[in-house]
């Protein structure tokens, strides 16, 4: 008989949660035996199915935290959170709508105008708007405050002119928010003078350029904004604001399931080899389950600390640094494991997380800068 599969714990108990799971898990099985999709690691990122992301929607699994008033589902980060979590764990192709769900949304219930919240967030819900994020450029990576796009004021608007990269999904993609200075750079204050603009990435002066990955794959691109035109009623926020707006966004970037989750998928064929036959590594399979299950906690943890509107930034960046680190250990062990006589498939996951490695603790802050934040949030100098 079969093993069973290696499943993420409950989150701590909510109205609903373990039927909403078990929900979940029957769709993902049927989508699985209809060849819908294939599981993979760092689907969140990687794999783009707008059919699958429309078959979502139709569940009400699109826009959960969105009021219904917004054509949303009025429903908590917690339950949202279990819906990801079972997404994650089962590979499935989310990247065409993880970004705007995950950090537009929230976003936009907190800064949008009533016309952007309007505008956006039923088309989010419904499965029919994509984002990207506008905020990394060829020198301003993690240290955000270097960004050097500028915007200028014009005639019903601003005049975008620079460049972003490391852009997932941007080809694809119908807009982005981008950080970009509206003042000058003052070297005393420099997260001052900082903006955010919604930008139509289809529009006049938006150049799209893809960064094809050593292994072959596309989902990061170059931005170019060459005097690319946002209307004053796609100013995102309040001018001047972009760097507190920003560190608000990063909390739920950082902190969800797919920090610690991008190759679990993997982590379950190991366990399933494991349980197959005599393994000698299967103490140190343990523990990395152990640290995926501790992961785990932590991250439900901060979901609930965002529902009460607490502040998290903090303790996202632990769940980043750690849930990375542990995705990469993870990656490695498998790879390891890959002999003569493993599945083809196998092999290929292994391969695809360990070339997507350097990226897990890159992509929304590198390690090195969030033990920083670590440090000062701790009161450690």
């Amino acid at each position: 008989m079969a093993p069973p599969r290696l499943v993420p714990p409950c989150t701590a108990p909510i109205s609903g949660a373990d039927s909403l799971r078990a929900e979940v898990r029957r769709f993902l099985s049927e989508q699985r035996a209809a060849g819908a999709y294939t599981p993979t690691p760092d689907a969140w990122l990687c794999a783009w199915d707008e059919e699958f992301t429309a078959a979502l929607a139709e569940r009400g699994w699109l826009g959960m935290t969105v009021p219904v008033a917004y054509g949303g589902h009025g429903r908590s980060f917690l339950e949202r959170f279990v819906v990801t979590e079972e997404l994650l764990a089962a590979g499935a192709p989310v990247a065409a709508h993880w970004i705007a769900d995950r950090q537009i949304v929230p976003s936009l219930l907190k800064y949008g105008t009533e016309e952007q919240k309007t505008e956006f967030l039923p088309r989010i819900a419904r499965g029919q708007c994509f984002f990207g994020i506008g905020m990394s450029e060829p020198d301003a990576g993690s240290d955000l405050a270097a960004v050097r796009t500028r915007a200028d004021r014009v005639d019903g608007g601003w005049q975008l002119t620079g460049t972003k990269v490391w852009t997932s999904g941007a080809h694809l993609a119908h807009a982005f928010i981008a950080l970009a200075r509206t003042a000058p750079l003052d070297p005393q204050h420099r997260h001052a003078g900082l903006s955010q603009f919604i930008v139509n990435l289809r529009g006049p002066g938006v150049e799209v350029r893809p960064i094809v990955s050593m292994n072959g794959s596309h989902h990061f691109n170059e931005v170019i904004l060459d005097g690319a035109f946002v209307p004053d009623d796609m100013v995102f926020g309040t001018l001047g604001e972009g760097w507190t707006q920003v560190t608000s966004e990063l909390a739920f970037e950082r902190s969800g399931p797919e920090r610690f989750l991008s190759t679990f998928v993997l982590l379950d064929a190991c366990a399933e080899a494991a349980a197959a036959q005599s393994d000698s590594r299967s103490g140190e399979l343990g523990r990395l389950v152990a640290r995926v299950a501790g992961l785990h906690q932590m991250s439900s943890a901060v979901a609930g600390a965002l529902e009460r509107h607490e502040p998290a930034d903090v303790a996202a960046a632990v769940v980043k640094v750690l849930g990375t680190t542990t995705e990469g250990d993870i990656a490695e062990f498998a790879h390891l494991s890959v002999g003569p006589e493993a599945p083809q498939r196998f092999t290929a996951m292994a391969d695809l997380s360990v070339d997507q490695r350097p990226g897990f603790t890159l992509r929304g802050g590198t390690n090195e800068v969030l033990r920083g934040v670590i440090a000062r949030g701790l009161g450690i100098r």
